[in-house]
């Protein structure tokens, strides 16, 4: 597969790798040090897991669940070696998180001499101060996670499942990975301010564009917070709503930074206080009468009154551990002491937050003033010929040909015609300068872009041997291509119907349903086998439940707009030759589909999911053991004994329907290889992630076909006589 990389990719691979060799050698005789510093990472954290760590997530996740839940909150481990397997793991990644910056240090020659390392250097308070914010945003990120969001988190999930009447039986692996997920996540979506105003200082990317792109910006918080904390919409605005106020934060420091640089770093914080004294002193007054107030006239009684009342979520509550107590308690002070330093704090901040808007409006106003010495501030209309001439070429940057026009006319008006000869040669000398840079940066993103054309189509080349039989890949990718352009004009419109059946199923589940589903079901079995001793469902990881009813109402959603997709292009599978008939067939595939999927349905969820799973308890008991059921495997066994039936059924009639489209007997049967694996393809996306599972999906799918073929055999007489003529792609 090497030559479907072109010679650009090549030559950047080699690149990486001389660097990377050239790096160790550079370190080589270093490499002791940074092993000790790996070292000492990893034993520090192996014993502080062990003596610390796992003590307090624990005490951290418990901490805001509901007293019956809390109970039956427990961390388990699933083999004798997951505790130390699992702290030596992250001993291990920590002990390289440490070494990595020592190493990159003694390899500081290799990067100098390939100018990734800076050719000036910096100076070391510059970097400890960038480095001590860096760690300080990175510790308030997490200090977010481990006191607001973890403990609402953990009380809200556990509680959901608890409520449907699932146990919260923690894996110690995976509960402890997904903390160290949304401890990194936050920990790095704290550096947006360090982030953004570094690439605006450096006019990496403008500030402009930070400030202009704000909604996409946010759009971009949600779909982060979508694969890094539970897919539910409670934890996704707790997870966005602090991002959202420290993208606003992150905002305002770059723009104070680049109003300093771009006004010649004038800031004057001494100035500005003694400026603004009188507004300063109010605030300190302010801040001091604020807490007086609030200590003296009830607030303490009034904000704990409110958080005594549960938080409500849906049809769940997260009970509130969180009480004011009176100025001075826990401190070992007098009261009025207490308000005193209260009041200090509060005041000191408001002094803070107003002296860096008053150093903020100043610079403004500087950056106002000194566009005097701003070659783009330049007036034109005010300078001669000679002046004109002079200019530099900023000052024409800006300046658009009716502009140009009309300055060259008001001085042919005032009988100076040199002054408009020269701004209108001035003003084509700098047109045609910015036509060559707009070409060449044309140019260089078509270089761009046709680099990874020529990879993207040399490794198609390879892939499909450059045919396009409708026998061979490349044939099917041209297919596809030609049906999805039929569907995008559509596409709208199934959007919309995949999200609004996805939601409706999503919430259905998410406000009750699933414990209704429980419920009801094993209501459905012999009353001693579900025994709540003996019979026991639990969620090993802490969005297990959530992400079990997602994956539902995804393919719920699914199955919803496959009418939609099979009716919009049918118009291009008939130019195809793939099928026959008008495309109002379709109405005629969702009915008949639509009563095999509730007749199948109806069989498997009143006489063989019920027959099924308690024939596995009853035989499990017999052994005398206890049954722990995980939330998927359980709901997993329910849907596919009992919706599963109906799509089983389902796939006979899909291929008698096809047979009276178009597609003969013969095609399907020779075409089984394909079908095994677009089957596979759907257990793996759809099913628990292990194989077993995706095994006892396809097999029984697999068996259907098998059924399909042999009542097309029965029907089409082995194929001599189909329901339909063969269209032409599958003739």
């Amino acid at each position: 597969m090497s030559s479907a990389l072109d010679a650009d990719t090549r030559r950047q691979l080699g690149e990486t790798t001389a660097t990377a060799r050239a790096m160790l050698r550079a370190a080589q005789k270093d490499l002791q040090k940074v092993f000790i510093v790996f070292l000492i990472g990893f034993i520090g954290t192996f014993y502080a897991l062990r003596l610390y760590i796992w003590e307090f997530l624990y005490d951290v996740t418990k901490s805001r669940m509901a007293d019956d839940v809390g109970e039956s909150f427990e961390v388990i481990a699933q083999t004798p070696f997951d505790v130390i397997l699992l702290q030596a793991k992250i001993g291990l990644i920590i002990g390289i998180i440490l070494a990595l910056p020592a190493f990159l240090y003694f390899a500081r020659d290799a990067l100098r001499t390939r100018g990734w390392w800076p050719q000036t250097p910096v100076a070391r308070w510059k970097i400890a101060v960038i480095g001590l914010f860096a760690a300080g945003l990175f510790a308030g990120g997490a200090a977010y996670g481990y006191r607001v969001f973890f403990p609402v988190m953990f009380g809200f999930l556990a509680g959901f499942g608890f409520d449907a009447g699932l146990n919260p039986s923690y894996s110690i692996v995976l509960w402890t990975e997904f903390i160290v997920l949304l401890t990194i996540s936050f920990g790095l979506a704290a550096q947006m301010p360090l982030a953004i105003t570094g690439l605006s200082y450096a006019e990496i990317v403008p500030y402009e564009t930070f400030r202009d792109k704000w909604r996409y910006a946010v759009l971009g918080m949600f779909v982060f917070g979508a694969f890094f904390s539970p897919p539910d919409p409670f934890t996704q605005i707790m997870w966005a709503a602090p991002l959202i106020v420290l993208y606003g934060l992150s905002l305002y420091l770059a723009k104070v930074v680049v109003t300093a640089k771009r006004g010649s770093e004038r800031i004057d914080i001494p100035g500005a206080a003694r400026r603004h004294w009188n507004s300063l002193a109010g605030l300190i007054v302010g801040g001091f009468g604020a807490v007086y107030a609030f200590y003296t006239y009830g607030g303490v009684d009034a904000v704990n009154g409110l958080l005594s009342r549960q938080l409500a979520v849906g049809p769940w509550t997260i009970a509130t551990s969180y009480r004011l107590l009176p100025a001075g308690a826990g401190l070992g002070v007098a009261p009025d002491v207490a308000i005193g330093l209260y009041g200090g704090l509060l005041s000191l901040t408001l002094v803070l937050v107003g002296l860096a808007y008053f150093v903020y409006a100043e610079l403004d106003a500087d950056v106002i003033e000194t566009n005097l010495g701003d070659p783009t501030a330049i007036d034109l209309s005010e300078l001669d010929a000679a002046g004109i001439r002079a200019a530099p070429p900023e000052a024409f940057v800006d300046l658009e040909e009716d502009e140009a026009m009309a300055m060259a006319s008001q001085a042919l008006e005032a009988d100076d015609p040199e002054k408009a000869r020269a701004i209108v040669d001035r003003f084509d000398e700098t047109e045609a300068e910015r036509e060559a840079a707009a070409e060449a940066a044309a140019e260089e993103e078509g270089d761009l872009g046709d680099r990874a054309e020529r990879a993207g189509d040399s490794f198609l080349s390879e892939f499909t041997d450059g045919e396009t039989d409708t026998d061979d890949i490349g044939g099917y990718y041209t297919d596809i291509v030609f049906i999805l352009g039929a569907l995008r004009s559509r596409s709208f419109r199934l959007v919309v119907t995949f999200l609004a059946a996805m939601v409706a199923t999503f919430m259905a589940f998410y406000v009750g349903g699933l414990g209704v589903v429980r419920e009801n079901f094993l209501s459905r079995m012999p009353p001693q086998l579900v025994d709540e001793t003996t019979l026991e469902i639990i969620t090993l990881h802490p969005v297990e439940a959530i992400l079990f009813i997602v994956k539902v109402s995804v393919l719920i959603g699914v199955l919803a707009v496959l009418p939609m997709a099979a009716y919009y292009a049918w118009p291009a599978l008939k130019e195809l030759g793939a099928v026959r008939g008008h495309q109002r067939v379709v109405f005629l595939w969702v009915g008949s589909l639509t009563a095999g999927l509730l007749g199948g349905f109806a069989l498997g969820y009143f006489y063989i999911a019920p027959a099924v799973i308690s024939y596995l308890v009853a035989d499990a008991t017999a052994a005398k053991m206890l049954i722990t059921y995980r939330v998927n495997d359980f709901f997993w066994l329910i849907i596919f004994t009992t919706a599963g039936i109906g799509l089983l059924a389902d796939l006979p009639i899909l291929m008698v329907l096809l047979n009276n489209a178009g597609v003969p007997y013969r095609a399907m049967r020779s075409r089984w290889r394909e079908v095994t694996i677009a089957l596979l393809t759907v257990g793996a996306l759809l099913t628990p992630a292990d194989i077993t599972t995706m095994f006892l999906v396809t097999v029984p799918l697999m068996a259907a076909y098998g059924v399909g073929l042999l009542v097309l055999f029965i029907i089409t007489a082995g194929g001599r006589r189909d329901l339909a003529p063969p269209a032409e792609i599958v003739s």
